[in-house]
């Protein structure tokens, strides 16, 4: 393994992806940020833990445009160096019932998560198995095993990127590298303050009171904190996790009915 292991994480300036980035640079990797506003990106950089003097960076991406991400990650490994660590993690479509969906929101969809996962993946691939380590881990949600109602284009495209990763796995596995899956169940974060807004609008329920019914969904009566499903993320990027591959590991509190 490289001396520094560093670490790329997408949709990082806010909810799970910048837990994420500040649970691995607390375990002491080396953090590269991307996300689409570069404010918002400085702000996540001065957050990131520097105990082990470890050189954070980031650069500006916008997943709607694929080619203009592939420029992005090439340039940044060209002049910063190979990338170990890849956490593939990028908002969901919109909400709603899948027969109302427009065709074009599952073009859109499919180009945002998983033709930019295989962009990125592409990039980083030939650094990892140069090293004989790598590790993919992939931020979906619990849909690739039990949809979810109201999120017709997200359970589609979900299910899409879980087998693309089972796929990956398989191949990639004899190169020392990793490809794992977690599914977050509902968790403390934007978009899912975003997915409750759109139900209170319809029904006259609070936020509140919407988040409080999703959290009751779950044995554990509540939703989850984003650090939670940072934590998940760090046991798969760890050594601990070397021989644990192609794998969905949901993050919901025991909320998905299947096993």
């Amino acid at each position: 393994m490289h001396n520094i292991i560093r670490a790329l994480v997408c949709g990082s300036t806010q909810g799970i992806g910048l837990a994420i980035a500040q649970q691995l640079a607390k375990d002491g990797y080396t953090i590269c940020l991307t996300a689409r506003n570069e404010e918002n990106l400085k702000m996540a950089l001065a957050t990131l833990s520097t105990d082990n003097n470890q050189p954070h960076s980031y650069f500006v991406s916008d997943f709607t445009d694929p080619a203009g991400l592939k420029n992005a990650v090439t340039n940044f490994i060209h002049l910063n160096g190979d990338i170990q660590i890849l956490v593939n993690n990028t908002g969901g479509p919109k909400s709603g019932p899948i027969v109302d969906a427009d065709t074009s929101e599952f073009l859109a969809a499919f180009n945002q998560h998983l033709i930019c996962n295989h962009i990125l993946m592409q990039a980083v691939v030939p650094g990892m198995k140069a090293s004989g380590f790598g590790r993919i881990i992939n931020i979906i949600s619990t849909s690739v095993k039990q949809p979810l109602p109201n999120l017709g284009v997200s359970n589609t495209i979900r299910g899409a990127v879980a087998s693309w990763s089972k796929t990956l796995a398989n191949e990639l596995g004899a190169f020392g590298i990793t490809v794992n899956n977690v599914l977050p169940g509902a968790t403390n974060t934007q978009r899912l303050t975003e997915i409750a807004k759109v139900k209170a609008d319809k029904t006259g329920e609070s936020i509140a009171e919407i988040l409080a019914e999703m959290g009751q969904e779950s044995p554990m009566k509540r939703i989850a904190e984003p650090h939670e499903v940072a934590a998940a993320v760090a046991f798969l990027a760890s050594p601990s996790a070397s021989y644990i591959n192609g794998i969905n590991l949901p993050v919901d509190g025991g909320r998905t009915k299947s096993l």
